[in-house]
């Protein structure tokens, strides 16, 4: 069933799974206030709702996301609660899946998620030298940590895109599919995900994040304060019964 957050984003739960459409096809769901007030409502559902383990992040439309609604922001600036939902993004896995032109703003809601499918007529940019702006969304902070510097460095400068092939070659994106086939493809990679245990891939999610950049004996700090929660959790005495009993665990969150 799907459920209206706002016109600009809906919502939808299948299974464990929250699928979060933007909703501004005519205006290639560029960002604006009742955007980012929807994203920030549904993002809160996903962390709050015991039973959904993973987000998937789509657009309504043949284009993902066309970056900020340039029309807005000249009059109001830059939409509220956009920097807290880009900066903090959700403790549980989110994954875009983007089509068409990823652009500015609209990348760095692509980078604000784990992971990322693209069809393969997918651009990926972040153009905003090209208009006077910077790219202050978490792009230029993101992009080096997930793609060579050098060619972030690229991007930045030029404003010039880099085609889905491209991105998938250099790491940004997961996997590539057919044009069209985003979804699909996160859809199975989030099935594939919220079969496992709700604290373990939160526990994981968070070390992976808080280890970049990080040394090794730094890492293993990091992870050691995750790991008390996780393994006297209940799920991890579920999931050893389960295996010893050779049937598919029922985790409880806990």
């Amino acid at each position: 069933m799907t459920e209206a957050n706002d016109d600009a984003v809906v919502t939808e739960v299948d299974g464990n799974v929250l699928l979060i459409t933007l909703n501004r096809p005519k205006a290639r769901n560029a960002i604006n206030s009742a955007m980012v007030a929807g994203l920030l409502a549904a993002v809160a559902r996903l962390e709050e709702e015991p039973g959904l383990r993973v987000g998937v992040l789509a657009g309504n439309g043949p284009t993902f996301c066309a970056g900020m609604d340039l029309k807005e922001f000249a009059a109001t600036g830059v939409p509220t609660g956009l920097f807290d939902f880009l900066s903090r993004g959700s403790t549980k896995p989110l994954i875009a899946a983007v089509e068409g032109h990823v652009l500015g703003g609209g990348l760095e809601l692509a980078l604000t998620c784990d992971l990322i499918t693209a069809g393969e007529d997918a651009t990926f940019g972040i153009p905003e030298a090209k208009v006077g702006l910077l790219a202050a969304g978490g792009a230029l902070i993101r992009l080096p940590r997930r793609i060579p510097p050098a060619v972030a460095m690229e991007l930045a400068l030029t404003g010039q895109a880099i085609s889905a092939a491209d991105a998938h070659g250099y790491g940004l994106v997961n996997r590539v599919a057919p044009s069209g086939g985003a979804l699909a493809a996160a859809k199975a990679l989030a099935a594939a995900i919220s079969v496992n245990a709700p604290l373990s891939l939160i526990a994981s999610k968070a070390i992976i994040v808080e280890g970049q950049g990080r040394s090794e004996a730094e890492g293993w700090e990091i992870q050691r304060a995750h790991v008390p929660a996780v393994f006297k959790s209940g799920d991890a005495r579920e999931g050893a019964r389960a295996f010893k009993e050779k049937r598919r665990p029922e985790w409880s969150g806990r």
